[in-house]
């Protein structure tokens, strides 16, 4: 086991190198830079912008720049932000909670939810409650976020006035538990309800396939009760596919909360990734983008051990093999 996690960390280093190397060129290649607006001022003197420019390093050649952004990241040096002249470490863990908050909690209920309502339908297939919830999860996956979020503050904030339409506290209030539950009521929804929409999809079709198994109908044929039969074998092989999908779906649920968090005017990493997108300051944009990439890679691997976890016909030798 220890083997096979080693094997699959290293195999991540090159792919983690050349997403930090693609990101890095692509951003460089876009029009416009960090000090556009510094640099065509007119009542600002040259000298000054030279200096400038020099202090930013941005006058070394790129493979320069990289090779230095690169080297402080190893040692958990992000850079300093060129918006708001401050550690990038600093703004992400002052951010982190934020984003953690609403993604822990999104999935957490998203889970509580979809499991029980997918097995649900697909122990009464073609029940009016499987065709109702059916026809519910196409509409949870086609709504977009931002434009769900847009119509809940406009009917429950705006219109209704019993919701807050952003932040995470009122402002200029102090810290309250009610405060802070009101308003994360619509940002949650907002993420809550696409997240359900998928996995109450997956649940069902994992479970009609298991339902229908000769190993399902042989332990009911044994005299097993139901519940015995689909919780122990029923739910453990459906869970296989989902566990792989679990994994997968952490870095997007992440990278998700930029909409919300942007909707909402909610401090968390996807604001200050859309600031610094906006603003062009690249320490900051490249050190989320690296976390995310790290993210995607972690996801990739929690779902190859979960999945060999899992299902004992998955061998770490037969992976380590393919791997």
């Amino acid at each position: 086991m220890s083997r096979y996690v080693l094997q699959r960390l290293l195999n991540a280093i090159p792919i983690l190198i050349g997403i930090t190397i693609i990101s890095f060129a692509i951003i460089h290649m876009a029009p416009g830079s960090p000090l556009s607006a510094f640099m065509e001022d007119p009542t600002i003197k040259t000298a000054d912008k030279e200096n400038m420019v020099r202090t930013y390093g941005l006058d070394q050649p790129l493979y320069v720049q990289y090779w230095k952004w690169v080297s402080g990241m190893v040692t958990g040096d992000f850079g300093t932000s060129f918006l708001k002249n401050q550690p990038v470490s600093d703004l992400i863990l002052d951010r982190l909670p934020n984003t953690l908050l609403l993604t822990v909690t999104s999935m957490a209920i998203s889970l509580l939810i979809a499991l029980p309502l997918g097995i649900l339908c697909a122990l009464r297939v073609d029940s009016r409650l499987d065709r109702f919830v059916s026809s519910m999860t196409f509409v949870g996956m086609s709504v977009p976020a931002f434009w769900l979020g847009l119509m809940l503050i406009m009917f429950f904030s705006v219109k209704l006035g019993v919701l807050p339409s952003g932040g995470l506290q009122t402002v200029g209030g102090s810290f309250s538990l009610t405060d802070r539950l009101q308003h994360l009521v619509l940002p949650l929804f907002t993420i809550v309800c696409g997240e359900v929409a998928v996995w109450t999809r997956y649940v069902r079709s994992s479970m009609l396939e298991v339902i229908n198994q000769d190993y399902m109908r042989t332990g009911q044929a044994k005299g097993l009760r139901d519940a015995r039969v689909l919780g122990v074998h029923g739910l453990r092989n459906a869970l296989i596919p989902l566990a792989t999908l679990f994994g997968l779906s952490l870095p997007g649920l992440f990278a998700g909360t930029l909409i919300v968090e942007t909707i909402f005017s909610i401090p968390g990493m996807g604001r200050l990734f859309t600031e610094a997108a906006f603003q062009r300051d690249y320490p900051v944009i490249f050190a989320i983008t690296t976390i995310s990439a790290f993210l995607y890679v972690f996801g990739s691997i929690l779902a190859d051990i979960s999945y060999a976890l899992l299902d004992p016909r998955v061998s770490y030798t037969t992976k380590e093999a393919k791997g």
